[in-house]
């Protein structure tokens, strides 16, 4: 399915931050692809997804946040609300007409927000092992406290290398913009992929954001056995066709 990749480009959304992209032409709805927390924008469920756009033919962007994969910045300076204003100035400078934002876990927080911030825009939305208000119930009471004394804190990588940083900023950034505790004012389509055994966001929090989005048509699709990442061949075949379902037109 996958053909070569769209090249790699540069957007400078303000402030001096070179953000890397990739952008395929193709009709409308635009796929998005939010990466997560410290990841990027070139992941397997990525390309897979990009392969996907193009033998549909329709445009699909996904881009790093800064400080992450080849953008430019400091990781330590990055905090939801700026990837937030990064994803919707990436919209509004490299995208025509709807988009289905795709989020993977962090990122899902992020397209989450998009949908409230310009409903119009949203056709639907995909949530992949979604992660929203992490800052929260990610975080027990000793973590947060060292978060505020040190500004900082590094917890092992379950995936191995390098010590997870966050910094208070995001932290801070996070919570206030937490969604879970009330009614979230989404109305279009959303679709929730998530592995049963995900080990760092457990399926009650998919289940809680099921329940609490305001939209009549939410479905949940629990993955037997499947972890955070859902990076198996059969797991991100279910993601493509979450997506291929949200494309086909209602008999």
């Amino acid at each position: 399915m996958n053909g070569r990749q769209p090249d790699i480009r540069y957007s400078d959304p303000g402030n001096g931050r070179r953000l890397a992209y990739r952008l395929r032409p193709g009709s409308a709805p635009t796929l998005l692809f939010l990466p997560g927390y410290a990841s990027d924008m070139d992941g397997a469920k990525a390309i897979a997804l990009d392969g996907f756009a193009e033998s549909r033919g329709i445009a699909m962007l996904r881009f790093d946040y800064s400080g992450t994969g080849q953008s430019g910045g400091s990781f330590e300076d990055g905090t939801l609300a700026g990837w937030l204003d990064e994803a919707l100035a990436m919209v509004d400078r490299h995208t025509d007409g709807p988009i289905i934002p795709i989020g993977s876990s962090m990122g899902a927080w992020i397209a989450l927000h998009l949908a409230i911030r310009v409903p119009d825009k949203v056709q639907a939305l995909v949530g992949i092992a979604a992660a929203p208000d992490f800052t929260d119930w990610g975080f027990d009471a000793e973590q947060k406290k060292e978060l505020r004394e040190n500004d900082r804190i590094e917890r092992a990588n379950p995936y191995g290398g390098e010590p997870q940083l966050t910094t208070r900023a995001f932290w801070e950034s996070g919570e206030s913009l937490r969604l879970l505790e009330s009614p979230i004012a989404i109305d279009c389509p959303v679709r929730l992929v998530h592995g049963d055994a995900d080990h760092d966001v457990p399926i009650e929090v998919a289940i809680t954001l099921m329940q609490q989005l305001r939209s009549a048509d939410v479905q949940l699709n629990v993955l037997k056995d499947g972890g955070h990442r859902l990076s198996e061949t059969h797991e991100i075949e279910a993601i493509v066709r979450t997506v291929a379902a949200l494309l086909e037109p209602v008999a």
